[in-house]
C-alpha cells in the first residue's frame, strides 16, 4: 500500500494509504486504532476499488500536536474535507466505531454527501454501551493533558492496552489483531503531544446519546448499508435495527461470529458484502 499526505486547511495532516484500482473507497476506523484495522480485508477489495484508508488525526501517522481544538466537530469536518477531496465529490464511503459516528456527523453538518454510506458497528444514536468504563476511560484521558502527566500517560495506556486485547476484541481469537494494537500504540509512550491531543478529544467527545441522529435517519436520501457483528458487546445489533426502521434506504447485514473487530473476524464477508453494496 503507498503512504500519501493530505493537508487539510487549517494545517493538520492526515496520513492515509491507498491501494487498487476503480472507484475510490474510503474506509475509516475506530477510536485508538488505525488504518490497519482493514488491512486483513484488502486482498478481497484492493481488485474492485480504489482503497483509501486513513489514519485519524492523534491517530496512526496523523496528525498529533495539540494545536488543534479535537472536537467532534473539528473531526468531522476535517475528515468529510479529506473524503471529498481524495475520494471525490459524492464519495464511497464507510466508518466502523468513531469513524463511522464521524461520518454521520460530517453528514448532519451538511459538509458531506456520499454515494453510498457503510456504516459497521458504531453508536449512531446510543449512549455507550459500557457507561461506566467509557466515563473511566475519558476521565483518564482527560487527566492526561495535565503537566507531567502528559508524559507517563502514554506509558500507562500501553500498559492497559497490550497487544493481546485485539485478540480479545476479537469473537475468534484471532491471533493478528495482536499486531494491530502493538503497531496502534507503538508511539504512545512518553508522547506528550499525543497525550495532550487525546485529552483534547476527550473532553469533546459525546457522552450520552445522540438523539438528534435519529431525526437525521429519514432524511438520508443515498443507500446505506449497516454491516454488523453478532457478538460486539459495545455495539449491540439492536442499535443496527432501530436505525434501519428510520433509514428510507437501507439493509442490514450481519455476520455471525464476529466481535468488535469485524474485519478480523471475518475478512472474507467484510470483503463481499462491501462489492455487493458499492459494485
Amino acid at each position: 500500500m503507498r503512504l500519501r499526505l493530505w493537508h487539510a486547511g487549517d494545517g493538520a495532516r492526515i496520513a492515509y494509504r491507498e491501494v487498487g484500482t476503480g472507484p475510490p473507497l474510503v474506509l475509516v476506523h475506530s477510536a485508538g486504532l488505525s488504518h490497519r484495522e482493514f488491512e486483513p480485508a484488502v486482498e478481497g477489495l484492493e481488485h474492485r476499488f480504489r482503497l483509501i484508508l486513513p489514519d485519524l488525526p492523534a491517530h496512526g501517522d496523523s496528525e498529533d500536536r495539540p494545536r488543534h481544538p479535537y472536537t467532534f466537530d473539528w473531526l468531522a469536518s476535517v475528515l468529510a474535507a479529506f473524503c471529498v477531496d481524495v475520494g471525490g465529490r459524492r464519495p464511497l464511503v464507510g466508518g466502523h466505531g468513531l469513524g463511522g459516528d464521524l461520518l454521520v456527523r460530517a453528514i448532519e453538518l451538511g459538509s458531506l454527501v456520499p454515494d453510498r454510506l457503510v456504516l459497521l458497528p458504531c453508536r449512531l444514536h446510543r449512549p455507550p454501551e459500557r457507561a461506566r468504563a467509557h466515563g473511566a476511560w475519558l476521565g483518564a484521558a482527560r487527566a492526561a493533558g495535565l503537566p507531567v502527566l502528559d508524559r507517563v500517560a502514554g506509558h500507562a495506556v500501553r500498559l492497559a492496552y497490550r497487544p493481546e486485547r485485539g485478540t480479545a476484541l476479537t469473537a475468534r481469537g484471532v491471533p493478528e489483531a495482536a499486531d494491530l494494537v502493538r503497531h496502534a500504540m507503538a508511539d504512545v509512550g512518553g508522547n506528550a503531544n499525543l497525550a495532550r491531543s487525546w485529552a483534547r478529544l476527550a473532553r469533546a467527545l459525546p457522552r450520552s446519546a445522540r438523539r438528534e441522529v435519529l431525526d437525521l435517519l429519514p432524511r438520508l436520501d443515498f443507500p446505506v448499508l449497516l454491516l454488523w457483528a453478532d457478538e460486539d458487546r459495545h455495539h449491540p445489533l439492536r442499535g443496527a435495527e432501530e436505525a434501519l426502521d428510520l433509514l428510507p434506504d437501507a439493509m442490514l447485514r450481519v455476520l455471525p461470529g464476529t466481535g468488535y473487530l469485524i474485519a478480523y473476524d471475518d475478512p472474507v464477508g467484510v470483503a463481499r458484502e462491501l462489492i455487493a453494496f458499492c459494485g
